[in-house]
């Protein structure tokens, strides 16, 4: 069965952007983010490991830590890890639950997750100016931008892959470029060209990006703005240690009697002191 990403294609460009010099700025982005986060975590993590697509970048700042690809099957022994990092390809992945799985089950009981992708509100304008371009010269459309995650899916995937308290929120950047060609040639050095399974094999015409510059929104000054979306993902691996939440109707104070107020009962309802 044919999944979202053509892993070969993608896997070329990838050694396409490290050959011509990585257009970086969002690992590097990500990475302080990263910094910042587990500076906050009152842990000490001895044994890191990373999932990336782009080695040597994450090994830059993790030197003595392993990194490994992002395959379909992780290279990732089981309970073997405290921190498992999961950089910046989630969004490639034919099933990022599975990703998810692996990455928990690499951790020991306590271990933390943490995940960064591509979300779905990732290059909107141009996904939506490329189609337009493309609907007024052929009149149709074909995938030009691999659909990307939104934030309230990838939390629940999170809990699906049993992670303990899991958190999903979102960082937003806009860059501002020249013109499309400029925006374009940075895709290519950041290996996010068209993977897709599903994508044209032909190359493109040259006229749907030409018409595609013409229609794309232009600031003020002449320059366009291109928006990326990265979406963080926390979790934990579950453990006895962790706080674990009550059993339902196991409270032993009435919320009404916290707040100072009176209980009202509904309509239709009985309080709980009618009950058995």
């Amino acid at each position: 069965m044919t999944g979202l990403t053509d892993r070969p294609q993608l896997k070329r460009f990838r050694a396409r952007a490290h050959r011509a010099g990585h257009a970086d700025f969002l690992h590097r982005a990500v990475r302080a983010e990263l910094q910042e986060r587990l500076s906050e975590v009152n842990k000490t993590f001895k044994d890191l490991v990373v999932v990336a697509g782009f080695i040597d970048l994450w090994r830059e700042l993790w030197p003595s830590a392993p990194i490994i690809l992002d395959d379909d099957v992780l290279d990732l022994a089981v309970a073997q890890y405290d921190l498992v990092i999961h950089a910046m390809s989630l969004h490639w992945a034919d099933d990022p639950v599975g990703q998810l799985i692996q990455s928990r089950r690499a951790l020991r009981p306590d271990g933390l997750f943490l995940g960064s992708l591509l979300g779905g509100e990732t290059l909107a304008t141009l996904r939506n100016t490329l189609a337009e371009a493309e609907v007024a010269l052929t009149g149709g459309l074909s995938p030009r931008i691999a659909p990307m995650a939104e934030i309230r899916d990838i939390g629940g995937l999170m809990q699906r892959a049993g992670f303990a308290m899991p958190v999903a929120d979102t960082l937003p950047f806009t860059v501002s470029y020249e013109g499309l060609p400029h925006l374009l040639h940075d895709l290519r050095a950041m290996g996010e060209g068209n993977a897709l399974s599903t994508r044209h094999r032909q190359p493109p015409p040259r006229s749907l990006f030409v018409k595609a510059a013409e229609l794309y929104p232009k600031q003020s000054d002449g320059r366009i703005v291109a928006e990326f979306e990265i979406i963080f993902l926390t979790g934990w691996a579950p453990a006895d240690s962790q706080p674990q939440p009550l059993r339902p109707g196991s409270a032993q104070s009435r919320l009404a009697d916290v707040l100072g107020g009176e209980e009202v009962t509904m309509p239709g309802t009985s309080s709980g002191r009618d009950r058995d």
